[in-house]
């Protein structure tokens, strides 16, 4: 990346450096100088994704005087950096973070497994839940008895049905967020919702912000579009965006697109509170940035004392700044490609203008399939076991993780379908590597960030539980253990589980 999109602060890279927890050196171990402890320090923040890849790091004066340690010393922790790759400069513009070249990122992780190899592998690879029966096959039929009609046209309705427009109009209105059919675009799936959007709004080139880490799928979908990635750090914990670095960076580095998941993140979980999806809007609006809202997740509360907050979209109710994008997805079944747009009638006119060069409309049947599902009820019955199948696998995961790698750090998340987990100082993609070698597929923290970050994690969704979530955790930690040791995990194969 030839330049930096995005900026920290001097006392904003020193309190991240303070909060990092120094380990206890082992016996006739020497601490590292000064300058080198500081390297490793803004090192560790880059691979955690808590520094973004291409943030403009402060002048060495400043820094120093932030820190309370000489100027010399800063200026060695830079060169060091620089050396290993882990910094770029040019004169006049400053120093900003990199990552070494010759580290890409994974290229596996996220594709679901052949059927056949579902034997001997626990797939963790993809966060999707079996279908919720008998809702699917209701819905199924459902749909059957209504196509008829439907089946004396062309079969093309590149808006989307107006039976489901309706419906999904309806829903949100009955949400407190006034909403016509004409804000309504039926997409194939939410995949297909946000390529379109990028596509209107997001010429190659363009600079689209992200939260980091973020939904690998999507990133990878933003960059073979030819955006311009500027990844915006999360929160501490669960706790939502940092809308002040979101500010800034909406100010600096002026993207035409921001993406965000306000709703249990993938792959965080985090949930944004109703003051930061507030704050976030009057952002977005002041910098002129069009606000994509990803809802997938929002449905899928898993604990009874979850407190909602609206949704972001009930700040910009016409649709001007904030685009939202739903889908039965993840809240009802992955097979189900159904997603839709809702913004401003003109975004949504042009959305739909623009299928004719693309994939002209979603298929019938599945979208009389949602239909049926959101008119009877059948929806929120699916929803609800949907919920109750995760929160089981969740409690069963999280169970057998402390239980088999009690030095692995992460928070429980109220609701969604995955758990961000740093993997006790191990690599990320070592892990996803030796996992499948021992039975269990991981995607490694590097997909869910921008050019490299976040090596430390792995991402491990809600999708088995019970015994399958017991042995994954035992295959995680031969994988661990392979990792430490150096070794391939190479050794036992993997025996036969039938989940």
């Amino acid at each position: 990346m030839a330049q930096w999109t995005s900026a920290v602060g001097a006392a904003q890279l020193a309190r991240l450096l303070n909060s990092q927890q120094d380990r206890p050196a082992g016996p006739g171990t020497r601490r590292p100088p000064a300058y080198r402890a500081l390297a490793d320090g803004i090192r560790l923040l880059v691979l955690e994704g808590r520094v973004p890849v291409a943030a403009r790091l402060p002048a060495e004066r400043e820094l120093a005087l932030s820190l309370s340690v000489s100027r010399t010393t800063v200026a060695a922790a830079y060169e060091a950096l620089r050396a290993e790759g882990f910094l770029e400069s040019r004169r006049g513009a400053g120093s900003w973070t990199a990552v070494p070249a010759g580290n890409p990122l994974p290229a596996r992780g996220l594709e679901p497994l052949p059927p056949e190899a579902l034997g001997s592998m626990i797939d963790l690879g993809c966060a999707a839940l079996p279908a919720p029966e008998p809702w699917l096959t209701r819905a199924v039929q459902g749909a059957l008895e209504e196509l008829p009609p439907y089946a004396h046209t062309h079969g093309d309705y590149p808006a989307g049905l107006p039976a489901l427009r309706t419906m999904i109009a309806e829903r949100y209105t009955a949400r407190g967020i006034p909403t016509m059919p004409e804000q309504i675009m039926v997409t194939t799936g939410a995949m297909g919702a946000i390529d379109a959007i990028c596509h209107l709004f997001g010429g190659r080139g363009e600079r689209i912000a992200v939260e980091s880490p973020s939904y690998a799928n999507i990133l990878q979908l933003m960059r073979e579009a030819g955006a311009r990635l500027v990844p915006v750090a999360m929160a501490e914990g669960l706790t939502g965006w940092d809308v002040d670095r979101w500010r800034q960076v909406l100010r600096d580095a002026a993207p035409r697109i921001a993406y965000v998941v306000a709703d249990f993140h993938n792959p965080t979980g985090a949930l944004a509170d109703e003051d930061q999806r507030r704050r976030l809007v009057e952002a977005a609006r002041s910098a002129g940035t069009v606000l994509v809202a990803d809802e997938t997740m929002t449905e899928l509360w898993l604990d009874e004392d979850v407190s909602m907050p609206r949704q972001v979209c009930a700040f910009d109710p016409a649709g001007s700044t904030v685009v939202t994008v739903g889908s039965a997805s993840k809240a009802f079944w992955a097979g189900m490609r159904i997603g839709w747009v809702r913004a401003a009638p003109d975004v949504i006119r042009s959305l739909v203008a623009a299928r004719a060069y693309a994939d002209l409309g979603t298929p019938v049947l599945e979208q009389l399939a949602v239909n049926w599902l959101f008119s009877t009820g059948g929806w929120e019955q699916a929803v609800e076991l949907r919920r109750s199948q995760a929160r089981e696998n969740r409690d069963a995961l999280v169970a057998a993780l402390r239980k088999e790698l009690p030095s692995w750090e992460f928070e429980v998340p109220q609701g969604g379908l995955t758990l961000w987990v740093r993997a006790g100082g191990l690599s990320g993609s070592r892990l996803a590597e030796v996992g499948e070698r021992v039975g269990v597929r991981v995607p490694s923290g590097p997909r869910f960030g921008v050019d490299g970050a976040f090596e430390g994690y792995v991402r491990l969704p809600f999708t088995v539980g019970g015994a399958v979530a017991d042995e994954a955790a035992a295959r995680l930690a031969a994988a661990a253990r392979a990792v430490e040791s150096g070794g391939s995990g190479g050794g036992e194969a993997p025996r036969t589980f039938v989940a």
